[in-house]
């Protein structure tokens, strides 16, 4: 007995430890909850047969799906795109290296470089008479890869440089140098940057703007507008200033050119271009010509002794025949300037060519008055400036030189550091002007 006990009371105490730790497990463990079935209803029989095989299963696509389906669709169009261009160049590599051969060869047919020339007289198709402005006129045979539609007399036109065959044609016959004289922008000048000269302001609108604004006004009353007018007088009053100012005022075409530049090198290069210069004011008219320092090619004629001056004479009568020839000008007025107009030929002078002389005098009280104070308008003034001091001087000044005194003074300023012009610098600019105007270069300048 005594033995048994202690063997029994330890089996129970296993099994009791053993129920312990079982209770233990299952306080320890969640409860999950049963997955939800993935259909509902009766479970469906699997078909058999081909069409089981072919059929689709049936997808709901979700917003993912959908933009991944448009993305690679859209990359789908590129690749079809390119694989459309890379086919269309491979097709016409050939023709473009065919084409490349054939400009190589036509380039070796026309040489390099090719010389300009005018076309005078068409023989037939394949022949012409063609002329340059260094050499006589030459009967030329036209390359066949020259379109002749085009071709017609006094067209210009590519020759060759050895053979003088036509091989071209220039297709903006335009002179370049008439295409730089055209005013694209139009000068800052105005009516309101000119002191006085009120007189002469009414006379150019009435000879050059009303003619061309308001042509039915001198219909009315029976008389043809002037065709040009001349501005005459000394230098620096205000000549070319008036000129900026009817470019800014006006909406016509302007073109300007100075006299010296019709006078070429060439025989014949000079009218040539004079022809073209009018040529193009008729093509953008309603325009206006303004031809500066008029007296380098409009002087007197007399009996030439030089080729030079014969031909400065060819320029001159072409410009007589421009103004007032066979042909009329139209909606095309001219401005002519000079210094000198007693040197200028008569002819060139007289009605029906220049139907109104403009002269511009040195100006008067009123007018300098005027000049300082346009020209002033923008200065910084001092206190002790007193303008009416260099107004009522007995000095012959020009506008030019009103505002060379008032530049002159600002530079005194802005040399001693000072944001300030004072009556001293004005001074000092007026003496340092007029001794450059009287007396020529200062003595030991050049020493």
């Amino acid at each position: 007995m005594g033995q048994g006990t202690p063997g029994g009371m330890g089996k129970q105490g296993q099994s009791g430890d053993r129920k312990q730790g079982g209770d233990d497990k299952k306080e320890g463990k969640k409860f999950e909850p049963p997955v939800a079935p993935s259909r509902v209803g009766r479970k469906q029989r699997k078909q058999k047969g081909p069409e089981a095989a072919a059929r689709l299963p049936h997808v709901t696509p979700l917003s993912k799906c959908r933009l991944r389906l448009l993305k690679l669709e859209r990359v789908k169009d590129y690749l079809l795109m390119e694989e459309e261009f890379v086919a269309g160049q491979e097709r016409l590599k050939p023709h473009e290296d065919k084409s490349e051969e054939d400009r190589s060869k036509v380039d070796d047919l026309r040489g390099s470089p090719m010389s300009v020339g005018n076309l005078e007289e068409i023989i037939d198709e394949n022949h012409a008479i063609v002329s340059s402005s260094v050499g006589p006129e030459y009967y030329v045979g036209i390359l066949s890869f020259v379109d002749k539609d085009q071709l017609e007399p006094g067209c210009a036109i590519l020759m060759h440089n050895k053979v003088l065959s036509v091989v071209g044609i220039l297709q903006d016959d335009v002179d370049p140098m008439v295409s730089v004289m055209k005013v694209e922008k139009a000068p800052l000048e105005s009516y309101a940057d000119i002191g006085g000269l009120d007189a002469q302001i009414q006379e150019i609108k009435e000879a050059v703007e009303l003619p061309l604004t308001h042509p039915e006004l001198y219909e009315d009353i029976g008389i043809r507008p002037p065709k040009g007018v001349i501005l005459y007088g000394e230098p620096g009053t205000g000549k070319t200033l008036l000129a900026k100012a009817v470019a800014n005022s006006t909406s016509a075409t302007f073109l300007r050119v100075v006299g010296s530049e019709l006078i070429q090198k060439y025989l014949g290069d000079g009218p040539k271009l004079v022809r073209e210069l009018f040529r193009v004011a008729d093509d953008l008219s309603p325009s206006i010509v303004f031809i500066d320092e008029i007296d380098a090619v409009g002087t007197k004629r007399y009996d030439a002794h030089s080729g030079g001056e014969r031909e400065i004479q060819r320029t001159m009568l072409e410009l007589l025949n421009q103004l007032d020839g066979f042909d009329s000008r139209g909606d095309v007025k001219v401005i002519l300037a000079t210094n000198r107009i007693d040197s200028l030929d008569p002819a060139l002078l007289r009605p029906g060519r220049i139907d109104r002389k403009i002269e511009f005098p040195l100006p008067d009280i009123k007018t300098r008055r005027r000049i300082f104070t346009i020209h002033t308008s923008k200065m910084t003034l001092a206190d002790d400036v007193n303008l009416e001091e260099f107004v009522m001087t007995k000095d012959e000044f020009s506008g030019a030189d009103i505002k060379a005194i008032c530049t002159e003074a600002g530079l005194l300023a802005l040399r001693e550091r000072r944001m300030k012009v004072t009556h001293v610098d004005f001074k000092k600019a007026k003496e340092k002007v007029m001794f450059k105007k009287k007396e020529g270069v200062p003595e030991g300048l050049y020493m």
